[in-house]
């Protein structure tokens, strides 16, 4: 058996910056010049950020490595991930709507995570199913441009709204940080 380390074995692609996940000028998350003006404007850019990190997170990895669960009992996996925020963006629309609520994506609690299988055909249906139902909330929310305004039966705010989406997938990339190096040493940026 071999011995424990406390340096685990990694690798990045960033050759310059070999302890990131990728250099610097090849980050799709970098833009050149100045940060968005206004608030609305800072708080969308920081979700195109965390959902970029979370597609970052996934890609080059097969069916089987993407549904491989964290550690028992979890049922963890970067494919739970990308259903379970298709999931949360659905229930998103759920919260500013005035009609009925539209149905579960995926059936029964957690069905996100326990029914995420290593079938391709299936990961690419999430994949799908993740931007289009991004595309709808977005589209849903841009013509609610004041962030204070408050919508659906709960009476949500815009900003509370934003502002939550933002902690999901900052929190779901916390896991994915730490599932994608379990998978393959892949460390986080």
């Amino acid at each position: 058996m071999a011995p424990m380390s406390d340096h685990p074995a990694r690798w990045s692609r960033a050759t310059t910056c070999p302890d990131m996940w990728v250099d610097p000028d090849d980050d799709p998350r970098d833009s050149e010049g100045a940060g968005p003006e206004g608030e609305s404007a800072t708080l969308l850019d920081f979700l195109t950020s965390y959902r970029l990190t979370l597609r970052m997170k996934c890609e080059g990895l097969d069916a089987e490595q993407l549904a491989r669960r964290s550690v028992p009992p979890s049922a963890m996996s970067l494919f739970g991930l990308v259903r379970h925020l298709a999931e949360a963006e659905r229930d998103w629309r759920n919260w500013i709507s005035d009609g009925d609520p539209l149905p579960k994506l995926y059936g029964a609690r957690d069905a996100d995570f326990d029914q995420a299988v290593a079938e391709q055909s299936v990961v690419d249906a999430a994949y799908r199913d993740l931007e289009r139902e991004q595309a709808d909330t977005d589209a849903a929310l841009a013509g609610h441009p004041d962030l204070g305004e408050r919508l659906g039966r709960e009476r949500v705010s815009v900003r509370e709204l934003l502002v939550h989406r933002i902690e999901e997938y900052a929190r779901h990339c916390g896991h994915a940080d730490l599932l994608r190096e379990r998978i393959d040493g892949r460390v986080g940026q």
